[in-house]
Parts: C-alpha cells; structure tokens; sequence
C-alpha cells in the first residue's frame, strides 16, 4: 500500500502530462501482480467496492474524534478521505501487523457485507500511516481526482511495456481486473489477449475545434453535431451462437444498464457510432427524419442510472441517431474512407428497428459562405453545432489533425449576479472556486439560474476568492453567501425548463467569460429574458 500512496501523492502535485505518465509506468514495473492489476483498476475507474460509502467513512472518524472538529476540517480541507487520513488518531497500544498490500486491502473489502464494512475498514486504517490511510480511502470510494484519465493511465501502461495504447484499448472491456493476461502480455510471456466472442470498447474518432479556419465542401462533408451522448453499440455473437450487446460512452463506460431499450433493440453483429438522445414530444412510431430529439436536460434524468423504472423507459425513450460504421459483422471497416463507411451505414440503417435508430442527416450546402448561413440560423433544442468531416478520413482514434473537426453554435450568454460560492477541490480547496448565480425577476428577487467553476484563471479565481471573504453575509459550512453586487457573464450552450429550480431553468454547460465589475447588479438579466432563449 505504502507504493500506490506514494504514487497518488505524488500524482496530485504533478502537472505535467509527461511526468504523470513516467510516475505510473515506474510504478506499474516495479510493483508486482497483482498489486499493480488493482492500482489500474483503481486509476481508470474499473474498481468497485460497493461496501464502502461516504457515509460509512464519516460515522467511522465521528465516532473517534469531535464530529464539530472532524466537519469544520473537512470544509476547510475540501476532502472527506484527505481529512480523515490526517484526523484519525493512531491505535493505543499500536497495531503490529505486516504492511498492508494493495490486494490483501480490495480482496477484504470486496467481499464485505454492509455491516462488516464498518469493523473490517477501521481495522486496516489502524495499520496505515497517514498517506496510507488516503490511499486507501480514496481507492474504496472510487474518488481519486489525482488528474489521471481512464486513458492517461492506459497511456502509461503502453508506454513503460512499449504496447500500441490502441491495441490494448482494444481489449480492455474483455478484460476483468487485476488484469493477469494483459500484464503477462506486456512482459513477454503470455499472448496478447484477443477481443474476439466479447463486445469491447473501440476508441472513438474525435474533432479539432474548426475555430477560424475555413473548409472546402469537396474534401469535407457537413454532418449536424447533435446534443446527446457520443456512444459505441456493439454486438457480437460467440462460438456458441449467443448474442451480446453492449453500449459505451466516449471515455469507455459500458452504460447499456441505464439504456436497456436501446440495447434490447440492436442485435446486429458490428459496432456502430451516434449519438444516444431521448425522444420529444414521443408519439411512438419511427423517428422523423432529421427530428425527433428532446433537449439534452431530457437525456440527463436517464444517465447514470444503473435501473431505469417502466415509466421512465415510457415517458422518456431512448433512440441513436448514427453517424458511422466502424464493423459490419465481423469486418473492420475503420480503414475504410469515410465515403464507403457512410454508404456502409446507410445500406446497414433501414434494416434496424425505426423507433430506436436513424441516420443522422448530411448538412447540403453550395460553399462554406452558405454553410455559415445554415448553421447560424440552427437553435433546434438538441443541436450543438456541426462537424466537418473529411471525405477520404479512415476512422481513427483520438484526434487527428486535418481529418474531422467540430464546429459548435456560438454560445449564449447572460450577465448574473453572483449569490453564493463554495470551496473547490483538490488545488483548489482553499479557494471559493464555484460561485452560484441569478437572474432577476420583475418582483426584484434574484433566483439562482446555474453555478459555474470553470472559464476563469487563476488569477480571476483569487480576485473572486478576496470578494467572496470579504463581503459575506451568511455561512453553511464550505458555502458561503455574499453579498448582491457583483455580475458574472456567463456564457451556456443552451438553456432549459426544469422543475428542480426554484427560478424554472436550468442552464446547460454554463462557463464565466468574465468578470464585470463594469456593471451595476441591478442591471443583471432578468428571468424573462432568459426564458426567450429556452429551446
């Protein structure tokens, strides 16, 4: 355990890409089987230990010290597992027992029960040192926020065994952690593990931002970027003639559980690529072509939902508007350019089922001048933008340049006045990084509209921290409320009904511009004029 709390310190105060990458890959070759296996797992979200939940953590540390103490740290520290490692008192008389290793903790706390988990999680934190302690925690809660990706550390793993990161993308979601056929690979002595008989996860093709450059509609064809979810659906049929079909999200994520229509509803050897939304105004029936697609904030009651109830697959179904074909049964057409993958998927779409997959439409246009017109005038609700694809690209992993890019509508913006703020995380704990915001109504109330931590530097953050402490009105542990003067412009993708406001919107993906101490709070927007823009 000592290894992997070194490893997670020293990630957590490490910026750079590279340096991460080498602090890793030494990790994965000096540390054993099956301990680095598990440390993977734990890096790139793969562990799950169902028995350990937050709450369980707090009650354990405010059964050892003052809960007031223990709940003023944490709102200063901004972390439950780096507050607990640093609170929790050191066993009387200590505890001599071997080191803990990294399997011997996941194997006892995997197979739990909910009242063991208590007893059993106390008695390993009377073993650990402090950064021990952390490690552990962080590893049972799933929660590392160390600035390492799934696919940073898959990126570290290649690079300390010299693997293609690619190839073992390729047969990660065949592999079950700690991985032993997948690191014997690595060292030389074992076969590379094979995806075939299992629905793995490909990576995904992705987009440059199009920015100022402009395109020939020649080599480049116009697609509308709709706003869902990018997923893969794969289907595959093994030695035995069973079929599976499984659903994965951009970073990897097998989501098909929280999409169970959509799955159902595909079983079609080969993998495809679209977009997952939810339908409007659902009729039943076939989709419209082009149409059909409710707002983002309709998808999102659907994510991350590991059982989804008969009322919500009714009121709220599923369908993928596809953009690509990476197989077709067994055939990898990734080498393929995209004009034969696109006559490929539009041969493959009038055989699936009408109600749960079309074909995303291609945008026609004379010149990029008259494309500029058409996407300008788009504020469909699931609209984002458009993506220009080159006509000769093989579908190729990661981002390319040249090859495909995105080219999302201009955003909407508002000037807010900033209600609340609260601590950030990780570098940001000390900081009030995440500010509430409102609109006003013709009553002269503000209402909250969205809350908002990213689009401002450092600098900006630290001028927005001295307002926060100096001009607060009232505390709730890590949020602070403060004084209605100072105007945020926020920019938003779109902006939405919804009933779990009290103001009735919800912004989607909303970001700081800028700071406007230029402009009096009174003369913020009000909440009529943002419900003009809701889609």
């Amino acid at each position: 355990m000592h290894a992997f709390a070194a490893l997670l310190d020293s990630l957590i105060y490490t910026r750079s890409r590279n340096a991460k990458l080498k602090l890793i890959g030494d990790y994965l070759r000096a540390t054993p089987d099956p301990d680095r296996g598990w440390a993977m797992a734990a890096l790139t979200g793969d562990l799950d230990l169902p028995a350990i939940k937050p709450a369980l953590i707090r009650a354990l540390i405010e059964e050892r010290v003052d809960p007031v103490l223990f709940r003023m740290s944490r709102d200063y520290v901004g972390d439950t597992a780096e507050t607990v490692s640093l609170l929790w008192p050191e066993p009387d008389p200590p505890v001599a027992q071997p080191p803990l290793t990294v399997a011997e903790a996941i194997d006892r706390l995997m197979h739990l029960s909910r009242s063991d988990a208590p007893a059993a999680l106390a008695a390993m934190l009377d073993r650990l040192d402090a950064e021990e302690r952390f490690a552990l925690l962080k590893m049972a809660t799933g929660a590392l926020r160390v600035g390492v990706s799934a696919r940073l550390a898959k990126q570290a793993l290649a690079d300390a065994f010299a693997l293609d990161v690619e190839a073992v993308e390729e047969v990660w979601h065949g592999l079950e952690p700690p991985y032993p056929t997948l690191f014997a690979w690595a060292e030389g002595m074992g076969a590379q593990p094979t995806a075939a008989d299992v629905p793995v996860f490909r990576p995904f093709m992705l987009a440059h931002p199009l920015e100022e450059l402009r395109v020939d509609l020649a080599d480049y064809a116009a697609e509308w970027k709709w706003d869902g979810i990018r997923v893969q659906i794969v289907h595959v049929v093994n030695a035995q003639g069973v079929g599976e079909t499984r659903l994965y999200s951009r970073t990897g994520d097998d989501v098909t559980r929280a999409f169970p229509d959509v799955a159902s509803a595909f079983a079609t050897p080969g993998v495809l690529d679209g977009e997952l939304m939810v339908r409007g105004d659902f009729q039943g029936g076939a989709l419209e072509e082009g149409g059909g697609a409710a707002s983002f904030n309709a998808l999102q009651q659907r994510l991350g939902r590991k059982v989804v109830s008969a009322k919500m697959l009714a009121e709220a179904p599923a369908f993928v508007r596809l953009y690509d074909i990476l197989f077709d049964g067994t055939e990898d057409l990734r080498a393929l350019p995209w004009t034969e993958r696109r006559r490929r998927l539009e041969a493959l779409v009038p055989r699936l089922d009408p109600s749960r997959f079309d074909l995303s439409q291609l945008v026609e246009a004379a010149d990029f001048t008259a494309l500029e017109g058409v996407r300008a005038g788009a504020r469909d609700a699931a609209i984002e933008g458009m993506m220009l694809k080159r006509r000769d690209s093989p579908y190729v992993a990661g981002r390319r340049t040249g090859l495909w890019y995105k080219w999302k509508r201009d955003p909407l913006t508002a000037d807010c006045v900033m209600m609340y703020a609260q601590r950030g995380n990780g570098r940001r704990s000390s900081w009030y990084s995440d500010y509430t915001f409102g609109c006003w109504t013709e009553e002269g109330e503000l209402l909250p509209v969205g809350k908002a931590y990213q689009g401002i530097t450092d600098q900006e953050i630290a001028q927005l921290d001295r307002f926060v402490r100096q001009h607060t009105l009232a505390r709730f542990g890590p949020v602070r409320e403060v004084e209605k003067t100072l105007v945020l412009e926020i920019a938003f993708d779109s902006i939405h009904e919804s009933k779990r406001h009290k103001s009735g919107l919800a912004m989607r993906f909303p970001r700081i511009v800028r700071i406007r101490t230029d402009k009096p709070a009174a003369e913020a927007d009000t909440l009529a004029g943002l419900r003009k823009l809701v889609t």
